[in-house]
């Protein structure tokens, strides 16, 4: 795992600093694994913007594929508000964050369309686990999948308690680039519009006023600015 301290240069002079994991390429299903599950002729599930897959509580005995379109995962926690944990884009497996192999599951989390809409391949958990018996691909896939929800886990902790408010957001917005990052005239683009209550609950910060002020703060030193409710990063942090 590689980490980098990067920083943006302020009014003042002062470096604000940054510790951040440098960007990786994501986990992604091979054509062959497509392919067998395509074979199969699964059922295929198409759901609108801010509709739910799932909910925390509720009974699952599917396993979801995401297919195309942006997921936004979260859990409420015991005091009511909503903790987001990431964003999933497809290709990705929506609902293994529990034992696959019971016939019957309860979802520990939500996940939000966040796209206009989102397709889902739908597998019977008990069909799923003689799939990933069949295909070795999809078995080392989902070994894979495990050891890098694990290691998200760990960086995301890293992040809320090394960085502080400013730090934490900043590499929120840094990590949004391989999603959702779109290279344009003047900078990248972000192409998925997120609102100050979403980052709050991504990076820990207590009330989205305060995210309001760490981002006029960088739209001030010209680091980003919005566009159609977007973000432009005008500046890549560099190292």
């Amino acid at each position: 795992m590689l980490y980098s301290l990067v920083t943006y240069v302020t009014k003042n002079g002062i470096g604000e600093y940054v510790i951040i994991r440098r960007i990786e390429k994501g986990l992604f299903m091979s054509e062959s694994v497509l392919s067998f599950l395509e074979e199969k002729n699964l059922p295929e599930v198409i759901k609108k913007k801010h509709t739910y897959l799932m909910m925390d509580g509720h009974d699952q005995e599917d396993i979801y594929v995401l297919k195309d379109g942006v997921v936004k995962v979260s859990i409420v926690l015991c005091d009511g508000r909503e903790f987001n944990i990431t964003y999933l884009k497809g290709l990705d497996i929506i609902s293994l964050l529990k034992d696959e192999i019971n016939k019957m599951t309860t979802a520990s989390f939500h996940a939000r369309i966040e796209s206009d809409t989102a397709s889902f391949y739908r597998i019977n958990r008990k069909f799923f686990e003689q799939y990933v018996k069949e295909n070795e691909e999809l078995h080392a896939y989902i070994e894979s999948y495990y050891r890098k929800k694990m290691t998200e886990a760990i960086y995301r902790q890293q992040l809320m308690t090394m960085n502080g408010k400013n730090g934490a957001v900043c590499a929120f917005i840094y990590h949004l680039i391989p999603l959702f990052g779109r290279q344009v005239k003047k900078g990248i683009f972000i192409d998925l519009q997120i609102t100050n209550d979403d980052i709050a609950s991504f990076c820990g910060v207590s009330t989205r006023n305060s995210v309001n002020r760490i981002l006029r703060g960088l739209r001030e030193e010209n680091v980003i600015t919005m566009v159609y409710h977007k973000i432009l990063i005008l500046e890549v942090i560099r190292n």
